[in-house]
C-alpha cells in the first residue's frame, strides 16, 4: 500500500482527494493537514509515502514545508498540487526538492498515476512546469546556465544521464549497462555535481535541453 498525506487548507479539497484516493486498492490517505505546520507534524508521526502539498497556505506554506520536511531527514515523497504556474511558485518548490508539480485540474486517474510514479522513486512534472523548469535551466544564449558544461562528463555519466532522462530508475540503468546498482548512484552522484543541478529532474531536464537525451519527445518530463 501506497500511504498518503493530504495537506490543503481547504477541507471540502481534502475530502475530495481523500475520497477518490480511497476507491484505489493500492492507495491509503493515513491523515490530513490544513498548513505546512501540521503537515510537517503528521509527516513526522505518520511517516507516509507520498505527501499531496499545496502551496498557499497559513502559518506555513508548501515551499517552506518541503524544504523542512527534507532536512528533517523525511523520505517521503513530495507532490505539489496546485492552482498556480507562477515561477516564483513553480521553481522555488522544484528546487526545494518536490519529485512531482501538478495543476488541480489534473484528471484524477493522472492524480494516481503520479502517485505511483513516485511512491516507485521517480519524478512528474506538468509539460508547463518541465518547460519553466527548462528555461531555469539555461541562460539566455542557450546555454546551460549552472556548474560546469556537460562536455565535463566522462562518456559513462553521458550514457547514465541519457537513461535517467529517458525516465529509468538505477536498478533499470544498472541492468541496462551491466554494472551494479551501487554504481549507478555513483555516477548520478558524480553528473549532479559537475553540472550544479540538484536533483535527478533537473538531471533529466538538463539532458533533453543539451539534447543528450537520445532522442525527442513530447511527453511530461518523468525522471527518476
Amino acid at each position: 500500500m501506497i500511504s498518503v498525506l493530504i495537506a490543503d487548507d481547504h477541507a471540502v479539497v481534502r475530502q475530495g482527494l481523500r475520497t477518490f484516493l480511497e476507491l484505489q486498492e493500492d492507495i491509503a490517505v493515513v491523515g490530513e493537514a490544513a498548513d505546512g505546520e501540521q503537515a510537517l507534524a503528521q509527516a513526522a508521526t505518520l511517516e507516509p509515502d507520498v505527501v499531496l502539498m499545496d502551496l498557499v497556505m497559513p502559518r506555513l506554506a508548501g515551499v517552506e514545508a518541503i524544504e523542512r520536511l527534507r532536512a528533517s531527514g523525511s523520505t517521503a515523497r513530495v507532490i505539489v498540487l496546485t492552482s498556480f504556474l507562477d515561477e516564483d511558485k513553480v521553481l522555488p518548490a522544484v528546487r526545494a526538492g518536490a519529485a512531482g508539480y501538478l495543476l488541480k485540474d489534473v484528471e484524477p486517474a493522472q492524480l494516481v498515476s503520479a502517485i505511483r510514479t513516485v511512491d516507485r522513486g521517480e519524478a512528474l512534472l506538468h509539460p508547463a512546469v518541465a518547460a519553466r523548469v527548462l528555461q531555469e535551466l539555461v541562460s539566455p544564449d542557450g546555454a546551460p546556465a549552472r556548474g560546469e558544461r556537460h562536455d565535463a562528463l566522462t562518456a559513462r555519466e553521458r550514457e547514465v544521464l541519457a537513461l535517467v532522462a529517458r525516465g529509468q530508475a538505477n536498478k533499470a540503468i544498472a541492468f541496462e549497462l551491466g554494472v551494479a546498482e551501487k554504481t549507478v548512484k555513483t555516477h548520478v552522484g558524480n553528473i549532479l555535481a559537475k553540472l550544479g543541478l540538484s536533483d535527478r529532474t533537473q538531471a533529466a531536464l538538463y539532458a533533453v535541453r543539451a539534447g543528450l537525451d537520445g532522442g525527442e519527445t513530447n511527453e511530461p518530463v518523468d525522471a527518476s
